[in-house]
């Protein structure tokens, strides 16, 4: 899978690290003025198609960005005016940013980039995100006005999206162009070398809006799991690791590392695939799924205490209703619900109904940040209560024919960041395949109120819904595990991060190592 979003976005690699020399091999100590993170091999690097690369946007910025509290603020943008009688924004790029072929940004680039996303031919991450756009209009070199057809209240947000080089890619297919394995953007650092199976190195951009980064280079090693990431870390060839709990574990209290633990708006849940035949049949079996996990208990023993018990997709959102019906751990009404819904218990200790055995194959893609010890943890509770769960990591994940996924989703940015892409129908993120006209109704008029207050009134009955119909079943809000050199500096601790850890790396031009 490939991936993009950092400044936002802690994203798809695993671990980082930083020292002062040279690199002496892929293991050894890490020396120089550096980052070294580890990550699995990226197939490209294309903010268009993965928001959540760490690469991506250490080389790409948006218009907007997110400070240290997680509000959005200006980027490359360094102002903007928005006229609510006709939906319309303008933006005013800021002086002397240029591409780190030296060539200036210009607001043809901002089209060129809007133009992208709404292609039908580029499958944009982020296409939905873009969907009330009608005219991108360049003013002059330096101004963009965007017109939409709707108001949208999460539209700045949305202006994250990294802005693309015109000059570089008009007239290219962007699908199949070779951009995007050396790719030119603003950001903070840029391509130096990409070397195939090993490691994929950047430079320092000097010339950086907010200020050349103080550390060089930033590394990426090509890294084939966890444990090799650990055994790496501790001889010191990274520094920086984002790790399960577990191993996050080892370098508690230990000299030479720092232990961070850092709330996160990523949830686990159990995604159910809602045109699969065994949940077109038993969807009714699912309330009692949820009353028959123990969430502290995933927590505790998966999770190692980090984390909180998750009943909805915005916990840790200002838009969260804290009154939305919790499903909390209770076996005795897991089975009552069973037994209502005509299920018999079977000699083998597992529910039958109408002939079948009650019960579901759980699917993971892969065991990063505790997956396969959570969807282990579940699966047992649920063989419990006579619902046989088994657990399988296939090589590639059937989408469509999965019949149900261990999912890590969620966004620390306006809820519709999350829930319109995840939740709508025909979501670009709706890997369920769910649908609730309700659901759609309240999300669609979210977005289109400015008004704080019927928004929260709207996510509140967006979650009541679905706590209702269970699209996913909740399972826990995962705390992310941070270990570093003691020598790295310039984390903000206290800051809830976004999927895959966004947001830590929002002031990384300011990060020094000693």
């Amino acid at each position: 899978m490939k991936q993009w979003m950092l400044l936002c976005m802690l994203a798809a690699f695993v671990v980082c690290a930083g020292g002062c020399g040279t690199e002496r091999g892929d293991s050894g100590p890490v020396h120089g003025s550096q980052i070294v993170c580890a990550t699995s091999e990226y197939e490209e690097i294309n903010p268009l198609t993965d928001e959540y690369s760490g690469a991506a946007l250490l080389l790409f910025d948006g218009l907007m960005r997110r400070d240290g509290t997680g509000a959005v603020v200006p980027g490359l943008a360094a102002s903007y005016e928005y006229d609510p009688e006709t939906y319309t924004y303008v933006f005013h790029l800021r002086d002397g940013v240029v591409w780190h072929d030296g060539k200036p940004l210009r607001a043809a680039d901002v089209k060129f980039t809007i133009d992208a996303v709404q292609n039908p031919l580029v499958r944009a991450s982020n296409k939905l995100n873009f969907e009330d756009v009608r005219e991108v209009t360049e003013i002059d070199e330096r101004t963009v006005r965007i017109r939409l057809s709707a108001p949208n209240a999460a539209f700045l947000d949305h202006m994250l999206q990294p802005i693309l080089p015109a000059h570089l890619l008009a007239g290219r297919d962007l699908m199949a162009t070779g951009f995007f394995h050396s790719p030119v953007g603003t950001g903070p650092y840029r391509m130096e070398s990409w070397e195939a199976g090993r490691r994929l190195t950047l430079v320092r951009n000097e010339n950086y809006y907010r200020g050349a980064p103080k550390i060089e280079h930033f590394v990426f090693k090509f890294l084939p799991d966890e444990e090799t990431e650990v055994g790496i870390l501790e001889k010191g060839g990274l520094n920086l690791a984002n790790l399960s709990p577990k191993n996050a574990a080892l370098f508690a209290n230990r000299d030479g590392f720092r232990r961070y633990a850092m709330k996160s708006a990523d949830y686990a849940a159990i995604l159910v695939n809602r045109t699969h035949p065994y949940w077109q049949k038993n969807s009714d079996l699912l309330p009692a799924i949820a009353y028959a996990i123990d969430r502290q208990k995933v927590i505790d023993e998966a999770l190692m205490g980090t984390g909180m018990p998750a009943y909805g997709p915005l916990q840790r959102n200002v838009y969260n209703n804290p009154d939305v019906p919790h499903y909390d751990y209770d076996p005795a009404k897991a089975r009552e619900l069973l037994v209502s819904a005509g299920c018999t218990l079977g000699s083998d200790g597992y529910y039958m109904r109408d002939g079948e055995e009650v019960g579901f194959v759980l699917t993971l893609r892969n065991d990063q940040y505790s997956r396969l010890d959570i969807a282990n943890t579940v699966a047992a509770q649920l063989c419990e209560v006579g619902i046989h769960c088994t657990v399988e990591t296939p090589a590639k994940v059937d989408r469509d024919g999965q019949m149900a996924y261990l999912s890590r989703a969620g966004s620390a940015l306006d809820a519709d960041v999350h829930t319109y892409k995840t939740f709508r129908t025909d979501g670009s993120a709706n890997d369920g395949h769910y649908s609730n006209p309700r659901v759609d109704a309240y999300l669609l008029a979210a977005r289109r109120t400015l008004d704080p207050a019927e928004r929260r009134r709207l996510y509140g009955l967006f979650q009541e819904e679905v706590a209702r119909d269970l699209p996913y079943v909740f399972i826990c809000y995962i705390d992310r595990n941070i270990v570093t050199s003691t020598r790295v500096h310039g984390i903000t601790e206290d800051l809830v991060l976004g999927h895959r850890g966004a947001g830590m790396f929002w002031n990384v031009h300011e990060w020094t190592v000693d």
